[in-house]
């Protein structure tokens, strides 16, 4: 009788240990983040300074970033070429997968755009802002770079790219940023919270 009175003991401090475990692990697939910082040139990785180097003959004024969301870590350059302001982010092995433009909202195609605002009203925003626009072109594959370079650096609005925003929302707990990632139709794909700058020292 002892025997069976430890093991109905174990077998319930057991099911809260697995309770716990499974509501923490929920909870934290419900809550994404993003969080970018810069960084120093020797702190990206080598091999992404080669790509850039081969592929882009190393622009001038190029800043270095690191970042980390809920599920990995990258890094991205920011440079210029021909008053267009690019990204390229970088797996945590210096691999690239995808590269980004600047761009403003009438560069947004009146459709896409019309869907994706309306997608933003149907948040729980007291009232938003769009701070930054990006297009995105993600087929970064070893075979498919140089074309996904090219089509970047042409500008050219196709069917494969997302757009990304970065938008300031205001909810009851006050303002907080979040980015959010469009199809070219202008579906939602999806979003993250971006962490304010002070949570950097947490996350590198």
């Amino acid at each position: 009788m002892k025997q069976v009175v430890l093991d109905m003991k174990k077998y319930k401090l057991l099911t809260v240990i697995l309770t716990l475990a499974l509501s923490t692990n929920i909870a934290n697939g419900q809550y994404q983040y993003e969080r970018e910082h810069r960084i120093k040139k020797c702190q990206f990785p080598s091999n992404a300074h080669t790509f850039l180097e081969d592929k882009l003959k190393g622009p001038k004024n190029m800043r270095f970033y690191g970042e980390k969301d809920s599920l990995k870590v990258s890094y991205e350059a920011k440079f210029k070429i021909d008053k267009l302001n690019y990204s390229i982010e970088f797996d945590e092995k210096g691999e690239p997968e995808d590269i980004e433009i600047l761009i403003k909202e009438v560069d947004v195609p009146n459709d896409s755009w019309s869907n994706i605002t309306s997608y933003l009203e149907q948040e729980d925003f007291e009232k938003y802002k769009v701070k930054i626009i990006q297009q995105q072109y993600v087929s970064m594959t070893q075979e498919s770079v140089d074309k996904t370079l090219n089509d970047a650096f042409q500008n050219l609005l196709l069917p494969t790219v997302n757009y990304k925003l970065m938008v300031r929302g205001k909810k009851e707990n006050g303002n907080e940023d979040y980015n959010y990632w469009f199809s070219a139709d202008g579906n939602f794909i999806e979003s993250k919270k971006s962490l304010p700058f002070n949570y950097a020292h947490v996350l590198y």
